[in-house]
């Protein structure tokens, strides 16, 4: 691994520490290197805060080192005014000796000008490095602007003989260690989408209990409202849109959105990128999964089993026509993760 890769990878590994806080905006870390030393190394913690390059640069104690040093970033430097001045000029105004960019940013504001303006003023500027696994950092920001939807991993739990519940009714198939796993997943990920019939099964809350972070936006398909107003979706304790077919409006944390039936997924997507959802972990139920599968829209699957466990009747769980790319197991419950075949 040369010297550049090196640092590129330092820069993904401080910018994953903020996984879940920053959206909409990506993931970025910023390290600086002086002589072969870091003197200074920063990320993006949360939108509308200090972007990566400018924390890094405040944590370099000896500021005349700079234009000696060389400035790494996992994702180019941003060149438009937002709710912070664009890092490009800001590179540009203290004179780095160099620049190196792992992943360019596909952002029609970004896109190539933050690079030019570094590049203009005489610095060199190194783009590329690392490139796939920055990309990989920021899955949900690429997907969400090039495909213009949210990145989308479907999620769900099934017994040994294959039911998501027993008799219809809700019944717990994962252990704890998968439940604290699947927590973890809701603080990372931007948003979480339920059925009706899930809803009114279930009667979940869709937050984060058992792992640290900030609770998902929560999304409802509730196309004729029959979801009660006292039910968790509706509390105070994360955003929620609840997409359905009657009404639009806002009130307090929730928000109707109106979406027909006819074109109902791209109609979804559409809406969802109105509302800068990055990504959405599709919780269920089986009918609406199976429509994300049908579809072919998705980006990946996350299937728990446990074997043991033999429910007999009920609901029967989707089925994944592609082999998984990774298995782990998590004591007795197996985690099967997908990807589709392109």
């Amino acid at each position: 691994m040369s010297n550049d890769e090196l640092y590129i990878k330092r820069c993904i590994e401080l910018a994953q520490k903020a996984l879940g806080k920053t959206y909409p905006n990506p993931l970025v870390g910023s390290v600086i290197v002086h002589n072969g030393k870091i003197i200074g190394e920063g990320y993006h913690h949360k939108a509308g805060e200090n972007h990566a390059e400018i924390n890094a640069i405040n944590s370099v104690e000896d500021k005349s080192l700079i234009p000696e040093s060389t400035i790494y970033v996992s994702l180019e430097p941003c060149a438009h005014y937002g709710k912070t001045p664009p890092c490009a000029l800001k590179i540009k105004e203290l004179g780095f000796k160099k620049v190196v960019i792992g992943a360019m940013d596909s952002h029609d504001k970004v896109n190539g000008k933050g690079k030019k303006i570094i590049q203009d003023a005489g610095i060199e500027a190194v783009s590329g490095v690392l490139e796939k696994e920055c990309i990989q950092l920021n899955k949900r920001f690429f997907t969400y602007h090039e495909k213009k939807r949210p990145y989308i991993i479907l999620k769900w739990a099934e017994s040994g003989d294959g039911f998501l519940d027993k008799d219809f009714k809700p019944t717990a198939i994962s252990n704890s260690l998968v439940n604290q796993f699947v927590h973890q997943l809701r603080a990372d990920e931007h948003a979480i989408l339920v059925g009706t019939q899930t809803a009114l099964n279930d009667n979940p809350s869709l937050t984060v209990r058992n792992a640290d972070g900030v609770n998902p936006v929560r999304i409802l398909i509730d196309f004729d409202l029959k979801v009660p107003r006292d039910f968790k979706m509706y509390n105070d304790e994360a955003e929620t849109l609840v997409i359905n077919s009657l009404k639009e409006g806002t009130e307090n944390n929730i928000k109707l959105i109106k979406v027909g039936k006819e074109n109902f997924l791209p109609d979804l997507m559409t809406a969802l990128y109105k509302e800068q959802i990055q990504s959405v972990i599709i919780e269920g139920g089986s009918y609406t999964l199976l429509q994300f599968i049908k579809a072919n829209l998705w980006d990946e699957a996350i299937v728990i089993k446990n074997e043991e466990l033999k429910l007999e009747n009920g609901t029967k769980a989707p089925i994944m026509n592609v082999k998984p790319n990774d298995i782990k197991a998590l004591r007795d419950n197996t985690l099967s993760f997908y990807k589709p075949i392109i």
